[in-house]
């Protein structure tokens, strides 16, 4: 069974935990962490930005992929959110099982 985490840019540690919260409520990932303070330098609208974001790395199934940008893209306050999906191509067996025991299966 194939695994992700993605990769998500917040503006507000608020907002990433609120959305972390709802996916957990979901049953759509199985953890959030959540690091506060980043900087990030980016062209947004013709103009270079710098920004503090706090970034968030959410953990699940890869076929739940589309439910979880749908319901953090409903709950996110920028315009186009950064939402990335990484495979998990190697990882720790039992921690891969927790994984798939803490998330919905995948319709």
């Amino acid at each position: 069974m194939p695994f992700q985490m993605i990769y998500v840019t917040f503006g507000t540690e608020e907002n990433a935990r609120e959305v972390a919260k709802h996916l957990l409520e979901k049953q759509l990932i199985s953890c959030a962490n959540i690091f506060p303070a980043i900087q990030s330098i980016y062209i947004w609208k013709g103009e270079i930005k710098e920004d503090q974001e706090i970034v968030a790395i959410f953990k699940s199934r890869a076929g739940l992929f589309k439910e979880i940008e749908d319901a953090i893209t409903s709950l996110h306050t920028y315009e186009v959110p950064c939402i990335v999906a990484l495979p998990i191509e190697q990882a720790h067996e039992p921690f891969l099982k927790w994984i798939e025991n803490s998330t919905s299966p995948v319709k």
